[in-house]
């Protein structure tokens, strides 16, 4: 079969290598994907550029992929041949319960390739309607985005304000889900081009970044503050940003809660420090996500079919084309998810 692998050492592009390897079985309580779609996330860059942890031999990347059963092993009972799945972010270990879950596309192989081995237990079905294409976009995306509001801190309920900053993956699947939960979303954007567009899938309010420097203060004006007050004091605020920018962010997004509110830690995009007091004196919380486990998917895959949310594809690639694909994520000019297409 085909396969995409990313070399140890890579710093660019030139790191993936389009190569063979040997076509695999199924054992035991496993299945056998062939894979029809796969997507991208800030991570698969992070590895082909050289800012993720080191790895010692040839991977193939991209934790987010989705495909059909073409074959099952023995002791599979959940899976039949023919239907459409997608893969955990992290499959379960062999050893057992007790044993640690490991990530698809690092450390282990990923789903840029036409066939991946899976558990049983490390895939699920993809919700009615929906295409591999689409499918590919749920996993660490959609999946984070979903723990970030629902999963971690107090959920969110309608009424509720939500700040998204950017336009990746999970940003953009946070607007969808918060909208669809009933709650306004503010989001922040580094070009003006994209105001339209996330106004579209629901936005309220779009804050270009760029020339509003101090995107915080303008977060509380736009919830009631008092303008000329400090951010501390001058009221408003959101009750959950979902934090992707990382250190360099952090300050402003605690500056953005209001009372009791609460900052979800996704990336690491930017660095800088913050100021630990303010979260206090803001009766907030910061929350690392992860990517959240299977239930986080199963309820993630119900709210979609009941609300009929469909992922923002801003590009589809071809499998030959992964470089490419992997170019265009990188520059940034994008809204939602990069994917690439098996056929």
């Amino acid at each position: 079969m085909k396969v995409w692998e990313l070399q140890p050492g890579s710093k660019s592009t030139d790191g993936l290598k389009l190569t063979e390897r040997p076509d695999p079985k199924p054992a035991r309580g496993q299945i056998l994907v062939r894979v029809r779609a796969a997507s991208i996330n800030y991570r698969d860059q992070a590895a082909v550029r050289g800012t993720y942890f080191p790895f010692q031999k040839p991977t193939i990347p991209l934790s987010d992929g989705a495909g059909e059963v073409v074959e099952i092993g023995p002791d599979v009972a959940g899976l039949k041949v023919g239907d459409k799945v997608a893969g955990l972010f992290s499959q379960p270990d062999p050893k057992g319960p007790g044993w640690p879950m490991m990530a698809m596309g690092l450390p282990l192989d990923g789903m840029l390739a036409e066939y991946v081995v899976m558990y049983e237990t490390g895939a699920i079905k993809l919700p009615r309607d929906y295409s591999f294409e689409e499918g590919a976009c749920l996993p660490c995306a959609g999946a984070t985005a979903w723990n970030c509001l629902f999963g971690i801190g107090r959920p969110m309920r309608p009424g509720d304000v939500v700040l998204v900053l950017g336009t990746g993956g999970v940003s953009i699947w946070a607007l969808q889900f918060a909208r669809a939960a009933g709650c306004r979303v503010i989001a922040t954007t580094s070009r003006d081009s994209k105001a339209q567009r996330l106004q579209s899938l629901g936005a309220s309010d779009v804050i270009n970044y760029k020339t509003h420097e101090n995107w915080d203060q303008e977060v509380l004006l736009r919830t009631g503050g008092v303008k000329g007050a400090a951010p501390m004091i001058m009221g408003g605020g959101v009750d959950c940003v979902v934090e992707v920018g990382g250190a360099g962010t952090m300050q402003r997004s605690i500056n953005s809660l209001g009372r009791g509110g609460k900052v979800g830690v996704i990336g690491v995009l930017t660095q800088g420090t913050s100021n630990a007091a303010s979260i206090m004196m803001k009766g907030g919380s910061i929350n690392g996500v992860g990517v959240g486990d299977r239930s986080v998917f199963e309820q993630m895959n119900r709210a979609i079919e009941v609300n009929r949310i469909k992922p923002v594809v801003d590009k589809v690639f071809p499998f030959a084309e992964a470089r490419a694909a992997f170019e265009h994520q990188g520059s940034g000019d994008f809204i939602g998810k990069v994917v690439i297409s098996m056929g």
